[in-house]
């Protein structure tokens, strides 16, 4: 019981300052400690994290809207997108063999916390309002598109995904598209849960309480922190979160499995 506490606590850790400061899925973060630490069942640790996502994703969300860095409008539109072209990126991939890309959301959120270390997102919201509407309005449409194909082609979440998207092409100051990014993940969290846990059965409950409980603990003070932030702060301390998450998650997925294997043979 302590173990599994133990585990689950540190994996809401990880998520929930992803959630509240860069919008990213606990998916990228939950499933492979909950897989690695605790043997569980593909399938099911990512239901966990994705419920996880839920409280999380929305709490951030009311919390950067709260502040004004919400645009629910676009975000709306985005999601619904996103939504429709995961299953059709899902369907296509199913007749296109050897599509799966397990490690890259991995190592875009690592990409993505260099880039804000290296290159800050300083896009201010007097700058975002000289968009013309209707162009912002096509282009969550084409974003949200072009979000969901990839997501359900590749299999990858799409929280860091969006955040590159909303700030490099839609160019979105950092704090209005994190809160954007986590509004929309918690619909396609949901969504995510549900199907998971109708298809796959019930979780284990006390990993599930115990990571939704962290992680929606540590999302709020991340995402509280974020909004008094300056942006220049912001883009650091996000770029430093997203890099020692990517290389914390490719420490569990790639680097322990070896060093697991490379014992047992030992022993045998």
């Amino acid at each position: 019981m302590l173990y599994t506490f133990v585990i689950c606590f540190i994996a809401g850790i990880g998520a929930g300052l992803g959630t509240g400061f860069a919008g990213m899925s606990a998916a990228a973060v939950i499933s492979p400690m909950l897989i690695t630490f605790l043997h569980m069942e593909p399938y099911m640790a990512v239901g966990i994290a994705l419920a996880s996502d839920v409280l999380a994703s929305a709490v951030s969300a009311y919390t950067y809207g709260r502040h004004g860095n919400l645009d629910i409008r676009n975000g709306l539109v985005m999601m619904i997108f996103v939504l429709i072209f995961t299953l059709v990126g899902s369907y296509v991939s199913s007749l296109v063999p050897g599509t799966a890309m397990g490690g890259f959301s991995t190592f875009m959120t690592l990409l993505l916390g260099i880039k804000f270390i290296v290159r800050p997102v300083m896009t201010t919201k007097s700058s975002m309002e000289h968009t013309d509407p209707k162009k912002r309005l096509m282009q969550s449409m084409l974003s949200g598109a072009m979000v969901g194909f990839i997501c359900g082609f590749i299999g990858a979440g799409g929280g860091m995904m969006m955040l590159l998207i909303l700030t490099s092409v839609l160019g979105y100051e950092l704090k209005t598209a994190v809160g954007t990014s986590v509004f929309i993940m918690t619909f396609t969290a949901f969504t995510g849960a549900v199907s998971h846990f109708t298809i796959g059965g019930m979780p284990d409950m006390t990993a599930l309480i115990l990571c939704i409980a962290s992680t929606l603990l540590w999302a709020r003070i991340a995402a509280r922190f974020a909004n008094k932030a300056s942006a220049k702060t912001l883009n650091r301390a996000t770029g430093v979160v997203l890099t020692v998450l990517g290389i914390a998650i490719l420490a569990v997925n790639y680097l322990l499995p070896g060093l697991q294997i490379s014992r047992i043979s030992r022993i045998s």
